[in-house]
């Protein structure tokens, strides 16, 4: 299985519409895209698997079940060098990107996000590319407002999505397979290119 999508969130229901769910829910939303079978609990991963074809290549979607701070226990599994790593996917929630906004970036550390920084202690390199969902209300100028000190940020991340932010959400999702579709095709630089520009 050479490409790995990794969708970070936390499992059980009471998190399934949380905005620290955001991977699952558009690796969810991709794999429908794909016309993916099923999320299957794989054992030896601890983690929910599809697999969708995109081109000529498969490609592995990953839900790990552990909770966030244990998300690169599956993804350790699967990804065991840096040159594999390279072409692994992790899409997870940003709160300082407003929702309806997503960016592609790499080479960068966690900045603080506890799912992504457990992935990079795991697959032992920062080099792979991760798709970041925005999840802040926008500002009239359309930027993040972000919040702000420890409390207010694990309220707001941990609190759900309105309904019509989970419109939102759905509609990138679409927007976030073709980024996906152009990784697998053309590469992470072209992806980043065409994802990043809006």
């Amino acid at each position: 299985m050479a490409y790995v999508i990794v969708g970070l969130g936390n499992p059980g229901e009471e998190y399934t519409s949380t905005r620290h769910n955001s991977g699952r829910i558009v690796l969810d939303l991709i794999r429908q895209e794909f016309d993916g079978g099923d999320f299957k609990f794989d054992k030896k991963l601890n983690a929910l698997t599809s697999e969708v074809k995109i081109g000529k290549e498969k490609v592995l979607l990953v839900a790990p079940e552990t909770f966030m701070n244990k998300s690169g226990n599956a993804a350790g599994s699967l990804v065991k060098t840096k040159k594999a790593a390279e072409k692994m996917l992790v899409i997870y929630d940003d709160f300082q990107l407003p929702i309806g906004r997503m960016k592609i970036s790499y080479d960068k550390s966690s900045g603080g996000h506890n799912g992504l920084e457990s992935v990079i202690k795991a697959v032992k390199t920062e080099a792979f590319p991760r798709l970041r969902i925005g999840t802040a209300p926008a500002t009239a100028k359309g930027d993040a407002k972000i919040p702000h000190g420890e409390e207010k940020i694990l309220k707001f991340i941990l609190g759900e999505f309105k309904p019509e932010e989970l419109k939102i959400i759905k509609k990138l999702s679409k927007k976030a397979a073709e980024g996906v579709a152009i990784f697998v095709k053309e590469g992470r630089d072209r992806a980043t290119g065409v994802v990043n520009a809006g």
